[in-house]
């Protein structure tokens, strides 16, 4: 029998982890009985037990409940009798059981679920992206910032920032994160494209809705799915008239709320994304070769593109284009001649 020093300790070590499990404790009891008042339980979401809660007609009930709690977050009251209670003894929390064995006796535990803080992923250093950050810490997520130029700056401390372009590169969460991408136009369509090849719970995109409906165009024109596109929220969060980017962040961050408490009227597709054609180990969009020799006139839509920040390339005819965004580049890569003339461009 686990001990109850021993038993706190794995209590610690598995939300130090996040991993969900849920603590059942004796509170009460009726004699004949095996278990005592403070008998304690771990129950992982697989139904296997550490400690002692009961015997062999508790036992199954106590895991039952304790996986009920865990699939809804609320904890409850379960009690194990011969007789149910009248209903003046009823209360809101409380599940009856009628105890089958023949020794009799009441039991009543206390089953406590232990869920790790949901997962929410940002992509931007935009102004909503860092209020969002703050914001979701004091909801309880555990808030992780992606960028490509990330710097912890004037975040809190406990937000996790990460110098990348990648979803995929972050430890996966026990349950799907929530993924809000606010990058504003910087690489939007590539956040995008990395949040929905996961598990996600969520995928929202700050834009207008002309600029959400062009990344919806490139993600289809790249191969993903049509269900997965129809799980991207753009624009993200709910319409409270938000202007300033604390207001945004709280439009977005009442949206979650709603898909967490199972109260959205919409739901994001389950499932990692489909891309057609896709080959494990490669990236849609991922730069082209890098050398000195580059030509930074975007020659899709004109724009110079700053050396310096030169991050969507592509090679035709061996010569390095740059691109002011990973649009640009699909169209170029899709039909390079209809951009580039008979003509040798210069470089950069």
């Amino acid at each position: 029998m686990t001990s109850p020093t021993a038993l706190f300790e794995r209590a610690v070590e598995l939300d130090r982890a996040g991993r969900s499990f849920a603590l059942a404790t004796v509170v009460a009891v009726r004699r004949p009985t095996s278990a005592r008042p403070g008998a304690r339980g771990l129950i992982h979401p697989d139904g296997t037990i550490e400690g002692f809660v009961g015997g062999s007609c508790a036992r199954p009930l106590v895991i039952r409940e304790a996986l009920r709690a865990l699939a809804d977050g609320q904890p409850r009251l379960l009690r194990i009798s011969k007789e149910l209670p009248s209903d003046s003894r009823r209360g809101d929390g409380i599940v009856d059981e009628i105890m089958t064995c023949h020794s009799g006796g009441t039991l009543e535990i206390y089953v406590e679920p232990h869920l790790p803080a949901p997962a929410l992923w940002i992509a931007g250093t935009s102004p909503i992206a860092a209020a969002l950050a703050e914001l979701g810490l004091g909801m309880g997520f555990d808030v992780t910032l992606v960028d490509p130029v990330a710097e912890g700056g004037l975040l809190p401390d406990a937000v996790r920032v990460i110098a990348g372009d990648d979803f995929g590169l972050l430890p996966p969460p026990t349950a799907g994160p929530y993924v809000v991408v606010a990058s504003q136009g910087t690489w939007d369509e590539e956040a995008v494209l990395s949040a929905l090849r996961l598990e996600p719970a969520y995928v929202g995109l700050v834009a207008s809705p002309t600029r959400a409906e062009t990344v919806r165009a490139w993600l289809l024109s790249e191969g993903v799915a049509p269900e997965r596109v129809a799980a991207l929220r753009a624009p993200a969060g709910l319409d409270l008239g938000a202007e300033s980017a604390p207001e945004v962040a709280v439009s977005i961050l009442a949206e979650l709320v709603q898909v967490r408490r199972g109260r959205a009227a919409f739901v994001a597709a389950p499932g990692p994304a489909t891309l057609a054609g896709d080959q494990a180990g490669q990236r849609p969009g991922a730069p082209g070769p890098a050398v000195d020799d580059i030509v930074l006139l975007d020659p899709v839509c004109g724009m110079t593109v700053d050396r310096a920040n030169a991050r969507h390339l592509a090679e035709h005819a061996g010569i390095v284009y740059a691109f002011c965004s990973i649009g640009c580049r699909s169209s170029f890569v899709r039909e390079p001649d209809a951009y580039v003339g008979s003509g040798t461009p210069t470089g950069g």
